[in-house]
């Protein structure tokens, strides 16, 4: 009886839905980010990109078409949404990328994890501004080509890769 009488403390779970403001810098990739609360230090995140575009410029073509998934999850050092915090996440990814600072193209699938780290500032009770840095590293399957538009193929195979990852400067909605 006495356990009905106790006052009891319901909270809704924190959600928070964000996008990074740098990848659409990156010739115009479509993200966002979802993430949910699941205890003080730790929250489970949701990511996906999108790039769908090829632009023409001089007789030439550039693209980073891709789209990626990864789903990790981040530890907080003092809260959920409220300061620093290190990450870790599975991802995959299919890329198209050619044109940009060398003539070759590369197209391909990457699948492996994603380390980074990062920190978020409170600018509202709802808003948050996301920074982070890290890595993405795994395999790689991939075909290079001499040229974004000719076709002819000049490499083919599997390895293993280190890229930078989650350059990011997002603005962050928390329900």
């Amino acid at each position: 009886m006495a356990l009905l009488a106790a006052p009891v403390r319901a909270e809704a779970q924190k959600v928070s839905v964000g996008t990074n403001l740098l990848d659409y810098a990156d010739l115009a990739t479509l993200n966002l980010e979802t993430s949910f609360a699941l205890a003080r230090h730790w929250s489970l995140s949701v990511d996906a990109k999108y790039n769908p575009f090829t632009f023409h410029k001089d007789g030439g073509q550039m693209q980073r078409r891709q789209q990626s998934y990864s789903v990790g999850c981040r530890w907080w050092a003092w809260y959920v949404w409220s300061g620093w915090w290190t990450a870790s996440a599975l991802k995959y990814q299919e890329y198209s990328w050619g044109g940009i600072g060398r003539t070759v193209a590369e197209e391909g699938d990457r699948l492996g994890a994603s380390f980074y780290a990062g920190y978020s500032y409170m600018l509202g009770p709802h808003l948050n501004l996301d920074m982070s840095l890290g890595f993405f590293t795994g395999l790689k399957w991939y075909s290079v080509y001499s040229c974004p538009t000719c076709g002819v193929l000049l490499d083919k195979g599997m390895k293993f890769f280190i890229l930078p990852d989650n350059i990011r400067l997002a603005l962050d909605v928390i329900f």
